[in-house]
């Protein structure tokens, strides 16, 4: 197999991580790891909601670290077609997680079984 056919050669394209980043990485992971176990485990806050609110906005800046320190996605790497992948699958998972949200809510307000005063009306 020659060098030009080389999966892994020095002009495939794709970003390759330095120690420095994959140390950024782990730190950055591990104190997005951090702090939301210690908002449910401690309670400082005193509200569910809320503390279950941050932990959501915590998990979706963790799975953007993953992908830029470890996983090494930007727009350059493979002519831009891992971005638009990726803008893809975010937008069907949103359509669909949305889409679910909304039926079981209508599902909820709509097929409720009756109240004890609304079954005694004639």
């Amino acid at each position: 197999m020659s060098a030009a056919h080389d999966s892994h050669g020095p002009n495939d394209g794709a970003a390759h991580g330095t120690m420095r980043d994959y140390v950024i990485g782990f730190i950055l992971s591990v104190v997005l790891t951090a702090i939301p176990f210690w908002l449910v485990m401690a309670d400082p806050l005193g509200d569910k909601a809320l503390t279950g609110g941050i932990v959501v906005i915590f998990a979706a800046v963790q799975i953007v670290v993953h992908m830029i320190f470890f996983l090494h996605m930007n727009t350059k790497s493979e002519g831009g077609w891992n971005m638009l992948a990726l803008l893809f699958t975010v937008v069907l998972v949103v359509i669909v997680l949305s889409g679910s949200l909304w039926v079981m809510h209508h599902l909820n307000a709509n097929m409720m079984p009756m109240s004890h005063d609304m079954a005694e009306m004639p």
